[in-house]
């Protein structure tokens, strides 16, 4: 007996989740790559700093058009291409020889990641009927990246050891053209052509989308998040390699950390579905970000009191993504301004992101290498985000 189409359209949006796990693994695969690239390459640690942001750029810079152009081109159509990209990225990144030609590929992975992961969310909304079931899955995509970054931070170490990375990101670009024909047998096509679909135009969409207010909230409040957490968890295998702990304990716990975050992302959308306030899930993760992130630097604990900090700052914190992607989907303007707003949402992200770890490096280098100054950093952007929860709590009322 066939399955019904709710059963279909539930496993094709696991599928989409599964399209943006693979896309993480591009992010994850750098962090243990860092301490071999910085031997064979020579980089210093505020390049290695943006060698992990820079895949960032293109979202930073294209988010909101992006979003633009999935809401007319077509949501599986613009994941395609992003997919196709992050293939094409990594290939190239693999056959580097230089720092620049490694920034460039990395770009194109960044174009391509823009491009996979920003149609989801409303693809998951097309699939997906009820708002329990809609929240329960939105809250499974906010954990897409600890998902990949942990897998990629897990398994990196190993494979580069047996392949070299080289062939380690061979093997992950084939990946994820693989992933990308799944995605085009198994996921539906999107309803007729884009030209005819009606709604506003272009310039319409980005005006409704940057004139309403929260939009802006949940962008700056995502900016805020997502800077801190790559900053800490990016350089978090530098950061244990420098205390002596050995390469294989480096990758477990690398990938600990960041699959920690999972699990708030996955409680947040459990939460909201059970009609928590998003505003008091977002007090809850901010707080513990910064309370977690001084305990870790601030000098008062030894390396295993550091690393279990940081696991509750990427676990709790998780909480955050997991409620800002439902804010963004049920705060656009419209129903035909959900990927623009995702898109701008995904800009601000980015540029947190593309700031966060280069600014952390530059403070421990000024330090001579002391990493307290990571802790002034995340005590900032946790307290804007604070006043931004509160801000969304007041606007959602």
């Amino acid at each position: 007996m066939p399955a019904a189409p709710e059963a279909l359209n539930g496993r094709a949006a696991w599928l989409v989740i599964g399209a943006g796990v693979v896309t993480a693994l591009h992010v994850g695969k750098l962090p243990p790559a860092i301490p071999v690239l910085r031997v064979e390459l020579g980089l210093t640690l505020v390049q290695a700093g943006f060698l992990l942001s820079v895949m960032q750029m293109a979202g930073m810079l294209l988010g909101a058009l992006a979003g633009l152009l999935a809401d007319r081109m077509g949501l599986r159509r613009t994941m395609l291409l992003g997919l196709g990209l992050l293939t094409l990225g990594c290939a190239l990144g693999a056959m580097a020889s230089s720092m620049s030609l490694l920034l460039a590929a990395r770009m194109l992975e960044g174009i391509g990641l823009l491009l996979a992961v920003l149609p989801a969310p409303g693809l998951i909304r097309r699939l997906v009927q009820g708002p329990q079931a809609l929240s329960r899955l939105l809250g499974a995509w906010g954990a897409y990246m600890p998902t990949g970054a942990a897998i990629a931070m897990l398994l990196g170490p190993g494979l580069y050891a047996a392949l070299g990375w080289r062939w380690a990101w061979l093997l992950l670009s084939g990946l994820t053209l693989c992933w990308a024909v799944v995605v085009w047998l198994r996921v539906p096509p999107d309803p007729g052509c884009s030209a005819a679909v009606p709604g506003p135009g272009w310039g319409s969409r980005l005006r409704q989308t940057l004139s309403s207010a929260g939009p802006w909230l949940v962008a700056l409040a995502f900016s805020v998040y997502s800077g801190q957490w790559l900053a800490v968890v990016g350089f978090l295998p530098t950061i244990q390699t420098q205390a002596g702990w050995s390469p294989a304990a480096v990758g477990v716990l690398s990938a600990a950390a960041a699959g920690a975050n999972a699990i708030g992302n996955l409680a947040a959308g459990r939460l909201l579905a059970r009609h928590w306030q998003p505003g008091h899930l977002l007090v809850i993760g901010y707080g513990s970000m910064g309370l977690a992130c001084w305990v870790a630097f601030s000098g008062v604990v030894g390396p295993v009191g550091q690393f279990l900090a940081v696991l509750f700052f990427s676990s709790v914190g998780g909480l955050i993504p997991g409620t800002l992607f439902s804010l963004a989907v049920r705060l656009a303007p419209s129903g035909h301004t959900v990927s623009t707003t995702v898109g701008w949402v995904q800009q601000l992200s980015s540029l947190g992101q593309f700031a966060g770890p280069p600014a952390v490096a530059w403070l421990v280098a000024q330090q001579g290498g002391d990493w307290s100054p990571a802790w002034w950093f995340t005590a900032c952007c946790c307290a804007i985000g604070l006043g931004l929860a509160a801000l969304l709590q007041r606007r959602i009322r």
